[in-house]
């Protein structure tokens, strides 16, 4: 049962439906309609706070509830409603960490079993790929051990025009998928790599660091000074992160108050209370010199002017939050190297939890076109004692095994490689086939 059907529950019920019994509560009318006839949800119109709609939506009967309203508050009643009239697995979207430091100080209070906080998630996000020269997503897998990284190759990369057989000259990197315009190509040997392709690598965060630098053009010596744009919760949390990493770090607040509340928190970065729109403070500043610029205002019109700003005046990197999706393209045109949006990096935790009990990690691409799935295989699977190469004549199209973890190690995979019973399998897989590969896996 997912109650709240806004961006974050209606990706989750899309990325559901097919393989599971799903009903969707919302007050919206209008949008519970549109559910019921372009998903293949029950979806019910009514306040998933009050013990009556929560009958009707015959909540005794679900294993899984998602509160995934706009408001932290309701979403927590939500999952303690829940709790007096069933024993099923409550999950609590929130934005504040505060809210999320709560829950966790008090082992699993107000009747939330797991809590995602969406602004910690999407400032994880931010760091995760600020660091990694032309990367578009950035995630780990196997406890780090393992990274996936989408590439946008660039006008003049030596990987341009070569097939991924010229170029898989790593020992410990998989090339996963080419997207080209609006094709998805799995990665073969005779795939040809051209300027302007995103490409999707798995393998050790090594050899994704020295790929990077080559598809970027540049020898990456890691992101060393950064520029955060707006002291917005979750621009605080990613001047945090940055913070921690030891990052030279400038956060950029126009609101005096906010300014002065992140600079006490925030010890060891520069804070300046500012208009990011101002070209003459960006010059005065010295802002052209931040390796990547990140654009956290609370609007996506002043993160796509601010990012805009930052490229003209000379940085070489620039991170935009978006709440609409649908300007992400848009922004990509225009010139910002990375958007990313807070509900889609919600929905990506919220996933991992719906699916079987042994996958342990989800990162959605191009906007759900596919996923790189972490999971454990065990007796049974497909993959289960034969070499790779043969295992994989079982699967339907769309499938790329990208690295396995073995006991702690890794191991690259090749068609000769044998997986084994426990074995943590980091897999690229085609949003179309998703649910037939879980089960065969």
């Amino acid at each position: 049962m997912i109650v709240g059907a806004g961006a974050v529950g209606r990706t989750i019920a899309e990325n559901l439906a097919d393989g599971h019994d799903v009903i969707v509560v919302d007050q919206d009318e209008d949008l519970v309609e549109e559910l019921t006839y372009e998903l293949d949800v029950l979806a019910i119109a009514g306040d998933g706070t009050e013990i009556s709609t929560l009958r009707e939506a015959e909540i005794d009967e679900a294993d899984i509830v998602i509160a995934s309203t706009d408001d932290d508050e309701t979403n927590v009643v939500i999952c303690g409603a829940t709790k007096t009239e069933s024993e099923a697995f409550t999950i609590a979207r929130v934005r504040r960490r505060t809210l999320l430091e709560t829950w966790q100080g008090s082992e699993g209070a107000f009747g939330v079993d797991f809590m995602v906080c969406t602004d910690l998630l999407t400032a994880q996000a931010i760091f995760r790929v600020a660091g990694l020269p032309a990367a578009r997503d950035v995630d780990m897998f196997a406890g780090g051990l393992v990274r996936m990284a989408e590439f946008e190759i660039r006008e003049g990369s030596p990987v341009a025009g070569q097939t991924v057989k010229e170029a898989d000259r790593y020992d410990s990197l998989t090339f996963a998928a080419v997207f080209r315009d609006d094709e998805m190509l799995v990665a073969k040997g005779e795939t040809v790599m051209c300027e302007g392709d995103r490409l999707v690598v798995i393998g050790s965060p090594e050899s994704i660091t020295k790929f990077a630098g080559e598809v970027a053009c540049i020898e990456d010596n890691g992101t060393k000074e950064v520029v955060v744009v707006g002291a917005s919760e979750i621009g605080f949390q990613a001047a945090r992160e940055f913070e921690e990493h030891g990052h030279e770090l400038r956060l950029i607040e126009q609101d005096p108050d906010r300014a002065r509340e992140a600079a006490e928190r925030l010890p060891n970065t520069m804070v300046l209370q500012s208009d990011a729109t101002d070209t003459d403070f960006l010059l005065r500043e010295h802002i052209d010199e931040a390796d990547v610029l990140v654009a956290a205002l609370d609007s996506d019109e002043k993160n796509l002017l601010a990012a805009l700003l930052a490229h003209r005046v000379g940085v070489e990197r620039t991170v935009a939050v978006i709440e609409n999706v649908e300007y992400a393209a848009l922004f990509e045109t225009v010139g910002v190297d990375v958007v990313i949006n807070p509900r889609e990096e919600t929905a990506e935790e919220i996933v991992r939890f719906t699916r079987a009990a042994r996958t342990e990690k989800v990162a959605m691409l191009e906007h759900d076109r596919a996923e790189v799935i972490e999971i454990e295989v065990g007796p049974g699977s497909t993959l289960t004692g034969k070499p790779i190469a043969e295992a994989t004549q079982d699967l339907p199209e769309g499938v790329v095994i990208g690295a396995i973890s073995r006991g702690g190690d890794l191991i690259t995979p090749r068609g000769t490689t044998v997986v084994r019973p426990g074995d943590h399998v980091v897999v690229f897989v085609d949003a179309a086939v998703l649910d037939e590969v879980i089960e065969l896996l």
